[in-house]
């Protein structure tokens, strides 16, 4: 995909009664990626040049973290199992995106417009059409960027805990201070601090999160237009986060959803509950932003999402 070639979001079409435009038709009819198209084999050669150390860094939770589980999901019950001379694991009440994980095209849906490309029909077990097993195909790989938006706005009155959007400006103020281009092509891993501040929290202050269900505060993108625009125009593949939802939360319905500008209007995968802290620290200690960002989804079809099954090569 030649993405100089790629309207600007400004020229995209819009649907005015939702405020956004929208790239359903971008990639071409039919399309399954959205912006992954974007990493091309010479994306990929480029990124694969920056492993210079051979370090590699895990960036995702285990399956149970969150504990207790957000979003009014279920802990998943873990059963092993001998089967003559040899065990077997099961996972009964697993959700996949429980943890550090890739949110679908089919996970957030446009009113009466739809998913992606706006397609109408409901999501249902088997259906290929908008499955998360399209991206398992070749992974998600290439040039991660980290933004480091705890370390810029490292004040006494910036807490990761409460509800506090992160503007389109200061992602642009952030990759200035870190003297980091991006690129077509590239996953965005933005740092929040989210991570680390639930980390601090004992077990009654996670359990009290975990009971407000949606509706607990979190630092986050802003959900506003210009928070779309940048992204699309920086020709981003993806965009990953530290917190619960990448967009702040609980949001404001005056606003609008990131999830809606980025999902299903342009086609933007979202990864969220990403641990970006060890993989920080090294970047930081080495004067570096980038590193090569490799993460594989379950190829489940009819899935909506899947574990992030992510690591960070530097």
């Amino acid at each position: 995909m030649d993405a100089t070639r790629l309207p600007k979001y400004s020229e995209l079409p819009r649907l005015d009664d939702i405020g956004a435009n929208y790239a359903w038709d971008v990639f071409g009819e039919g399309d399954e990626l959205g912006t992954l198209n974007l990493i091309d084999s010479d994306t990929l050669r480029q990124a694969s040049s920056l492993v210079m150390d051979g370090d590699r860094v895990n960036l995702s939770l285990p399956l149970d973290q969150p504990n207790p589980p957000l979003f009014r999901r279920e802990p998943f019950q873990h059963t092993i199992k001998r089967i003559g001379s040899m065990w077997d694991d099961r996972l009964d009440s697993f959700f996949p995106q429980g943890s550090t994980q890739w949110d679908g095209f089919r996970h957030h849906r446009v009113r009466e417009h739809g998913f992606y490309g706006g397609v109408r029909d409901d999501p249902a077990t088997g259906n290929p059409r908008l499955s998360i097993h399209h991206w398992a195909r070749s992974g998600i790989i290439g040039r991660g960027v980290l933004l480091d938006v705890a370390a810029h706005l490292d004040t006494a009155d910036y807490d990761p805990l409460a509800e506090r959007p992160i503007t389109a400006d200061e992602l642009r103020a952030v990759a200035s201070a870190q003297d980091v281009e991006i690129r077509h092509g590239d996953i965005l891993c933005v740092r929040t601090g989210w991570l680390s501040a639930y980390r601090a929290l004992d077990d009654s202050e996670r359990a009290a999160m975990a009971e407000k269900k949606g509706d607990f505060s979190s630092a986050g993108l802003s959900a506003d237009e210009s928070t779309a625009q940048l992204l699309w125009d920086w020709r981003i593949a993806a965009v990953g986060a530290d917190n619960p939802a990448v967009e702040v939360t609980p949001g404001d319905p005056a606003v609008g959803s990131l999830h809606r500008r980025l999902l299903a209007l342009l086609g933007i995968p979202l990864g969220e509950l990403f641990d970006f802290d060890d993989v920080a620290t090294r970047l930081h200690g080495a004067g570096r932003s980038e590193f090569l960002f490799i993460s594989v989804p379950l190829a489940l079809v009819g899935g909506l999402g899947s574990p992030a099954n992510a690591v960070a090569l530097l």
